[in-house]
């Protein structure tokens, strides 16, 4: 193998001498590779003119090599990974992992009818397409599905009420007559009158009134200029609330708004506390991956 000698070395074989795989276009392959990162078995087969299953066979058997999917993250400027690392750095010196326990993390997402589908993944096992079409191998798209928006909060005891933001847009006027004082009520209720309100930086959040009612009314809050700008993973709520909501969810039983805002809410309280606070627990590491990666994105 390519990758524990650094050299092309063919195994001797007792079956019948290869036609395609021989040392030359091992080294086509390779060089090919090195020149251009992506490439189908299918393309490289047709440009070094051999079978798509010879070109496979030597990307894998004799080159050790695996298809990845190419993976979608934000663009970072060199400007958003210093406030990245300023804003780790002043987390880790002013806040203890336990102290992050007694932070409040929101957030707001839409949701729609056609929910979260991914082809790739979602299969059904039959003999042909008509018997695979009738055991539910059909998701039907809505081409203007209804959506709605929804905020929830997160701490290191469990979830916060769920707010069905549904109608309308929702600025800083609505947010905070609609939103703020469910947070509030609920960081009470979970965690006394020592804890954190986190939000990130959308335009209702860092209004200036908003800015003005957290700090009347919340124990303490991150003020809008501390959050970094451009942080989609950065929250437990991104990284992993949303995301094990969405899983938990039957999406089966969402056909309209109603069905689809009882689902979400089914789901919220499905969610195991354990699992939540295992989230928050996890922010702090989240924060020395930021520093280890000099403000790079972590996955």
């Amino acid at each position: 193998m390519i990758e524990k000698t650094g050299a092309i070395e063919l195994a001797k074989s007792s079956g019948r001498p290869r036609t395609a795989r021989t040392k030359a276009n091992i080294q086509k392959v390779k060089q090919r590779l090195n020149r251009k990162k992506g490439a189908s078995t299918r393309k490289l087969g047709k440009e070094l003119d051999m079978s798509h299953m010879s070109a496979h066979r030597i990307l894998h058997n004799d080159l050790g090599c695996f298809p990845y999917k190419k993976i979608r993250e934000p663009a970072i400027t060199d400007i958003q990974k210093g406030k990245w690392v300023k804003f780790a750095n002043w987390m880790l010196n002013n806040f203890k992992k336990d102290e992050t326990k007694n932070w409040l993390f929101s957030d707001e997402k839409i949701f729609d009818l056609n929910g979260m589908y991914n082809a790739q993944n979602d299969r059904v096992w039959a003999i042909n397409r008509q018997e695979a079409d009738k055991k539910g191998g059909v998701k039907q798209i809505h081409q203007f599905p209804t959506k709605i928006m929804v905020w929830l909060g997160a701490c290191g005891k469990g979830l916060t009420k769920l707010v069905v933001l549904d109608k309308g847009t929702v600025d800083h006027v609505r947010y905070i007559r609609e939103v703020l004082p469910v947070a509030l009520k609920c960081g009470n209720k979970m965690m006394g009158n020592n804890w954190t309100f986190q939000q990130d930086g959308a335009s209702a959040h860092k209004d200036h009134n908003t800015q003005q009612w957290c700090a009347d009314n919340m124990p303490a809050f991150v003020p809008h200029y501390r959050w970094p700008p451009n942080s989609p993973d950065l929250s437990p709520m991104d990284y992993s609330i949303w995301d094990g909501l969405v899983q938990t969810m039957n999406w089966d039983h969402v056909r309209t708004k109603n069905t689809l805002i009882e689902e979400i809410k089914r789901a919220v309280k499905k969610i195991p506390a354990q699992n939540v606070l295992h989230s928050v627990e996890n922010f702090t590491v989240r924060l020395r991956l930021i520093l280890k990666n000099k403000g790079n994105y972590i996955r």
